[in-house]
């Protein structure tokens, strides 16, 4: 079983930074995949940044240039920086953790059983 707690959200005006930290417990280990996801009300949850166990990363193309994530192996700790933040980036940011979907780590929601709680950002214009 993995758990997953996720800190560091808050409130910020447009163009401020925030980095949020995301602490994996239980099953620590480290083959698979790893990711940031976001849900607005009444929108669909959606990826941020996926980040499989050899570094590799896929962003989505709103947050490219302004956001960036990183792992601390040896900590069991996923962070994300963002930086340049807008209005529409908030939300309610869970991190999320699973195994190899077809050889690789997919974006899609149902590909990872595991999520934390959720910290919420949000930025004011």
């Amino acid at each position: 079983q993995v758990h997953l707690a996720e800190s560091g959200g808050g409130s910020v005006m447009a163009g401020g930074s925030l980095r949020l930290s995301c602490v994996r417990s239980g099953d620590t280990y480290s083959r698979g995949c790893m990711g940031w996801f976001r849900q607005a009300p009444g929108k669909e949850r959606e990826y941020v940044v996926i980040i499989d166990s050899d570094g590799h990363t896929k962003y989505t193309d709103p947050v490219k240039g302004r956001f960036t994530v990183s792992k601390d192996n040896a900590k069991n700790i996923l962070s994300l920086e963002m930086r340049s933040l807008k209005p529409e980036d908030s939300s309610l940011y869970y991190c999320a953790a699973g195994p190899f979907f077809n050889g690789g780590c997919s974006t899609e929601v149902f590909t990872f059983p595991y999520w934390g709680q959720g910290t919420q950002v949000t930025v004011s214009s």
